[in-house]
């Protein structure tokens, strides 16, 4: 594959071509340099064991230890990669956010889950843009959309897909009662360069708006934000990120074709059981996981049975044994179903 790239051909080509091939090459770079670490690894903690045979060395003993938990911390990386090989897993992801039912404690509860998913974002390493926020009329947000420019980050995130349920005492109930509150959470692959999908403008309708904000400098004075949707699937994209209408109407048209492109996938793979889940209603019954604040601490997630009983730590942003978990679970669940079959 470096070979083609040597070509003068190679680079008449369309930047979005060059592109894909450089990625390709980058991933198999990356596994190989992966791999002559781990041998190397493997080859160090042979000879420390060689010579531990003959004498004990209380230094040798700690590089034997150290070595130990550098092999098995790669071992997990590839177990992990290998979770993660769905042809669109390694992109960037595209998170909505969107409330549910509960009015003002579900607004509440969008805004901790887009806060939980900036944190992991963040820790991670990643670039995360805020492309859309709707606040709420007293707290929290009505929805929010995330850029998140980060290798993997479709592959985890998608086990992030569906309504989340919080029940907690009531911040905003005098009486102090507990409340149960919904939001439900959408990602798709960030494919931008990679997607080839045709979208009739006659099937669009474009409303404009006023961006919203915190106030000050931050909120425009024009109507540059930009909504779009897509009559014949009823999918609404929405940006208010930049300044400029013209900026924001190209990015909301990067969400749609994502959002279409998903779509069409989920169709030609027969997922309609995803498909139902995702149009399902943000309440009771459609939940894939619950974080419970009172009358004791636990978060659950249906799909895996992975349970926590340091629900502060997963709204924190530690999300990475959860997502583990969940990976591990649909993997199962692939390999059933390919035993049936």
């Amino acid at each position: 594959m470096e070979f083609q790239t040597q070509r003068s051909s190679f680079w008449s080509q369309a930047q979005e071509k060059q592109t894909l091939v450089l990625k390709e090459i980058a991933g198999i770079k990356e596994i190989l340099e992966r791999i002559a670490k781990a041998d190397q690894i493997l080859e160090n903690m042979t000879t420390a064991l060689e010579l531990l045979e003959t004498e004990e060395d209380p230094e040798l003993i700690q590089e034997w230890q150290r070595l130990d938990k550098e092999g098995e911390k790669l071992l997990r990386l590839f177990e992990l990669n290998h979770l993660l090989g769905a042809p669109h897993d390694k992109a960037g992801a595209i998170l909505m956010i969107n409330s549910g039912a509960g009015g003002t404690e579900s607004m509440d509860w969008a805004g901790m889950l887009l806060r939980m998913y900036t944190r992991w974002a963040e820790a991670q390493g990643a670039k995360v843009t805020l492309l859309d926020l709707q606040p709420g009329e007293e707290a929290g947000i009505k929805s929010a959309t995330l850029s998140i420019a980060l290798d993997y980050a479709y592959g985890k995130l998608k086990t992030e897909m569906g309504v989340h349920r919080l029940v907690r005492i009531s911040p905003f109930d005098a009486n102090r009662r507990r409340h149960t509150s919904f939001a439900s959470v959408a990602v798709y692959p960030d494919l931008d360069e990679e997607i080839e999908i045709e979208i009739k403008e006659s099937d669009l309708r474009v409303d404009t708006y006023r961006a919203s904000g915190a106030g000050g400098q931050h909120i425009n004075k024009t109507d540059s934000a930009i909504r779009i949707t897509h009559q014949p699937t009823g999918i609404v994209v929405q940006c208010q990120n930049e300044r400029s209408q013209h900026k924001n109407r190209a990015t909301a048209m990067k969400l749609l074709k994502a959002a279409l492109y998903q779509l069409e996938e989920q169709k030609q793979e027969d997922e309609r059981a995803q498909e139902e889940a995702q149009k399902s209603d943000i309440a009771w019954g459609s939940q894939i996981r619950s974080y419970v604040l009172h009358p004791y601490q636990l978060c659950k997630d249906y799909r895996s049975d992975w349970e926590s009983g340091n629900v502060a730590a997963v709204l924190d942003g530690n999300l990475d044994d959860l997502i583990e978990a969940n990976l591990a679970a649909a993997a199962e669940g692939e390999k059933g179903k390919s035993a049936q079959t």
